[in-house]
């Protein structure tokens, strides 16, 4: 009669097949995967006026030229502040730049009407040069017929270390920091 030898199997072999046995079959029984939730979308809106609708006079150079008040939702995870940048593509000699505003704090979502012009402002945000070459918000003013307005929201993964920047500047230092972006745009016609 023949002898069969029997070899130990070492320990640690058997552990890692119980191991994976346990694994696969947790798997199996563990139904279809959950369905992943709707990323959240950057939002930006504001109370005075709808997306496509025209621009309040006070918010222009007929009225007071402040800047309108602006809210939004959907902070993309990771945000560590904002820039803004609104801009009239239909101006006759090109782009005219309004407004470039910057570091504006992760947790804020809103910016109150009549924001103040100068290169600092209290909550830490900066702004930047519109193209009358001065910091702040300056308003719709078209020469003639109907401009849009369109306001720019970017969600950034860290704030930007820039003094007194264009846009182009702006958004140069912007290049691979963009966690999200939100538009608003409003047009304006003088009477």
């Amino acid at each position: 009669m023949r002898r069969w030898r029997t070899h130990k199997v070492p320990v640690w072999i058997t552990l890692v097949v119980a191991l994976v046995s346990l694994l696969t079959t947790r798997t199996s029984d563990a139904g279809p995967p959950h369905p992943k939730l709707p990323a959240m979308t950057l939002t930006l809106t504001s109370p005075s006026f709808r997306s496509g609708e025209p621009i309040p006079k006070p918010y222009t150079c007929d009225g007071a030229d402040g800047s309108p008040p602006l809210a939004w939702t959907g902070t993309p995870a990771d945000t560590k502040a904002f820039a803004l940048v609104v801009e009239d593509p239909d101006a006759p000699g090109g782009t005219w730049v309004h407004w470039v505003l910057y570091n504006i704090p992760a947790h804020a979502h809103a910016l109150e009407a009549d924001v103040p012009h100068g290169a600092a402002l209290p909550d830490g945000a900066r702004q930047g040069l519109n193209s009358w070459r001065k910091t702040g918000y300056g308003g719709p003013c078209p020469p003639s017929g109907t401009h849009r307005y369109w306001f720019h929201l970017y969600a950034l993964d860290s704030p930007l270390d820039l003094k007194a920047p264009t846009k182009a500047q702006l958004l140069d230092a912007m290049k691979g920091h963009i966690l999200g972006k939100a538009e608003l745009m409003g047009p304006y016609r003088r009477h």
